[in-house]
This record gives structure tokens, sequence and C-alpha cells, in this order.
């Protein structure tokens, strides 16, 4: 694709939230296959499943898509009719495809959300509660499920330590919210690859608040978690 090719879709009137997704990464625990993002789920892409949950947010004024570069004319078609999406070359690594998402968020919309496409099933709930969390005040927002595991601190030679008090421990999802202008400043001030945002924001000295997750919001990361999906979407939907 040459680069003045517009595949640019103009913000929303009706939101004032950038959602950017990084769906450029090889997912190789998958298997060997089509990029992460564009392998089937019940048939669809799981980027078209996210981007549809993404669409139905009525905080998302905008929706940015870092797809693989070879692919990035392929992936405005195939979510043509999905939704309006913004879609830019993604990196190598995952910062890389949200710095280039990023610089192509206009400065009127304030709050950006980073979300996988591999957590597809996240619901409109989250998102929503995400963006109304930053918009209260907050410069970061992640939601989060308590941990259920017991988890243990081990050494090199895979002895146990200890056992960590899962109490104070969380698992994080996405989507995570930020200002803009937070975002902005954690990826220029970022001096290694970092494959969590928030964590980013937290080397800025920054607060990162937390808010209920989802179930739903699983990461497909090996093939049981497709399965895992494929058994969620026969559920009914969640109210949003």
């Amino acid at each position: 694709m040459s680069d003045d090719r517009d595949v640019t879709a103009q913000p929303s009137a009706r939101g004032d939230v950038a959602v950017v997704v990084p769906a450029a990464g090889a997912g190789l625990r998958l298997g060997p296959g089509a990029p992460k993002a564009l392998r089937l789920l019940e048939g669809e892409p799981l980027l078209v499943h996210a981007v549809r949950r993404i669409a139905a947010a009525p905080s998302v004024a905008m929706i940015v898509i870092a797809a693989p570069p070879a692919d990035v004319d392929a992936v405005h078609t195939l979510l043509a009719d999905v939704a309006p999406v913004t879609v830019v070359a993604g990196g190598a690594e995952r910062q890389e495809s949200v710095a280039a998402a990023l610089a192509v968020v206009p400065p009127e919309l304030g709050i950006v959300l980073v979300h996988d496409a591999a957590r597809c099933l996240t619901p409109v709930s989250v998102f929503e509660r995400v963006a109304a969390t930053v918009r209260d005040g907050a410069d970061a927002v992640i939601p989060v499920l308590p941990v259920v595991d017991t988890i243990k601190e081990v050494d090199d030679t895979e002895t146990v330590l200890g056992t960590v008090d899962r109490s104070a421990l969380r698992a994080v999802q996405t989507p995570q919210g930020f200002r803009a202008s937070v975002l902005r400043a954690a990826h220029a001030a970022a001096a290694d690859s970092h494959t969590d945002d928030a964590g980013a924001v937290e080397k800025l000295g920054l607060p990162v608040r937390c808010v209920p997750g989802s179930d739903l919001a699983l990461k497909i990361t090996r093939p049981m978690d497709m399965a895992v999906a494929a058994h969620l979407l026969t559920l009914p939907a969640p109210p949003s």
C-alpha cells in the first residue's frame, strides 16, 4: 500500500474515545498460520469479532487497527462492512504497533483505549467502564480479575521459595484506558519494549486504577483458548 492511500475513517461525533488495536502479531503459540488477529473463530477472524464489540460501545468515536504491514489493505477491506476503521501498518513489536496507531488519533479525542484483538469477546460494558473511569479523572485504568489459582514463587531450579498472597494480586485484561496525553508521554519515555501499556505509565510514577474485568475477556493464545471461545459464542450475550 502506498503511504498516501486513504484508509482513514473520520472520528464519529457520538463519543470521545479512540480505541487502538495492535493486531500485527504472529501468534506463534496458536501454531502456524495467518497472523493471530486474522485466525478464524467460528468462521470469522478474531479481529472481526473484536471490532464488532468495540464499535457497539457508545463512547467509541474512532477505531484504529495496527495491521501486519503486508495486510493493511486486506484488513481495511475485511472490516469495511463491520465498522468504520482506520488501518495503519504495525511494527514487529507490540509497542511499535500501538505507537503507529496512536500517531493518527486526533488531539480532540482525549481518551485512548488499547485493546488486544485476542480478547475478542470482551463485552461492551468493559469498554464503557474503563472509559468512564478515565473520564472521571484517572490517568490510566485497567480491567482486572482476582487471581483464583494458588501462586508459588520459585527459584531457577524450580524449587518453591514460598506461597504468594493472592489476595493482593490481579490478572490484567484489556482494554486498558488512558488520558491520551499520558499514553503518549509513556510511549515517548519508554526505554525498552513493553507488552503492557499500563506498565509504561507506572514507570512515569502515575497511578493506575483497576476496574472489574470480565470472564468473557479471555485472551486467545493457545488452541485450547479457541475451543473455549467457540463455546462462549454459543452462550447468550451478556447485557451491555
